[in-house]
């Protein structure tokens, strides 16, 4: 059996084509997933600053040996 040059000419440029969309549908995926990244780093940064902000509003907490009553 012969195979056809335009029907393996069609299937190149139907692998081609495909390709095509492939590359589109990965450049979005990356492009949203740089996005997600950036929220990450800007979550953590958030977290770090509030974490701060409470550790210098927090009152002192006294030593563990420290047994005093306010009683």
């Amino acid at each position: 059996m012969a195979l056809d040059l335009d029907t393996l000419k069609k299937e190149r440029d139907t692998l081609k084509e495909s390709l095509r969309d492939l590359e589109i549908q990965q450049r979005k995926l990356e492009t949203e997933i740089k996005g997600f990244r950036q929220r990450e780093i800007r979550i953590k940064r958030e977290i770090e600053a509030l974490s701060t902000l409470i550790e210098v509003t927090e009152p002192e907490k006294k030593p563990a040996g420290d047994k005093k009553s306010d009683s």
